[in-house]
């Protein structure tokens, strides 16, 4: 993890990227490395880019949420549709904890966002809001510290590291 003093992990062109609300895919793995992975309803990012909190449906990702549980280890891809500009984030310390009211605000400007997102590519505001629909006592969320990042954009730097990390 970065610590004070240390370049930032993510440039600001990517935090305000991340912070704007784009495709976010979230993955993990069990002891076993057997991956698992699902599209969050959400994001927020803290104006530094040291705090990340993504945001899932647990019905629909019971197996993701219990190896985050259980490993500590999580990847969340962000990713612009309208120019498939990609970042790859990954922390081995996450934390579950249920979604509250407080989180209805960031939950409700992510899909605002992702209707706009979508929409520069010919998908209607409903679409997006299929897609990303929640039920709030069905959510839980994630939080991490960014610990690693890459490029992940098609191209000659995919897969490249950004920053500095630990």
């Amino acid at each position: 993890m970065p610590h004070a003093g240390s370049a930032p992990l993510l440039p600001p062109d990517l935090l305000a990227m991340i912070g704007r609300g784009v495709s976010v895919i979230v993955s993990s793995c069990g002891h076993d490395l057997t991956p698992s992975l699902m599209r969050a309803v959400g994001s927020q990012i803290s104006p530094a880019g040291d705090r990340i909190t993504v945001f899932l449906n647990r019905s629909q990702s019971a197996r993701l949420l219990q190896d985050v549980a259980s490993t500590g280890r999580v990847a969340v891809v962000f990713s612009e549709p309208y120019s498939h500009r990609t970042v790859q984030v990954k922390a081995s310390r996450a934390r579950l904890r249920e979604a509250c009211a407080e989180d209805e605000p960031a939950l409700q400007r992510y899909c605002q966002a992702m209707q706009g997102e979508l929409g520069r590519i010919g998908f209607a505001p409903a679409f997006a809001v299929a897609m990303l629909a929640y039920r709030l006592e069905d959510v839980s969320a994630i939080e991490f510290a960014p610990e690693q990042a890459f490029d992940q954009t098609p191209g000659p730097r995919a897969g490249q590291p950004l920053g500095t990390g630990a």
